[in-house]
């Protein structure tokens, strides 16, 4: 296995990790939020494994920080799937 492989596997499972702790949409935090915290679809934590995943760390990881940039109280949220 190459270092690239690896890099982009740890990443993706971090971000697993943090849906299954921290967040409000997927994690323990959910009872707060039995409707959904995030105004996107799907989630940023979801579109930043999408992204990852499709594009690599460099520009997936560039991809979702815009989004979660992006992802402020002005934002209308909708549907934004990973392109």
């Amino acid at each position: 296995m190459n270092l690239i492989y690896l890099l982009r596997l740890f990443v993706l499972k971090s971000i697993k990790i943090y849906q299954k702790t921290l967040s409000f949409d997927h994690g323990i935090m959910r009872v707060f939020f039995p409707n959904g915290y995030c105004k996107y679809h799907p989630t940023c934590s979801d579109y930043a494994y999408l992204a990852v995943e499709k594009y690599g760390i460099l520009k997936g990881g560039l991809k979702s920080i815009w989004r979660i940039l992006r992802c402020n109280p002005f934002s209308k949220g909708g549907h934004d799937p990973v392109k």
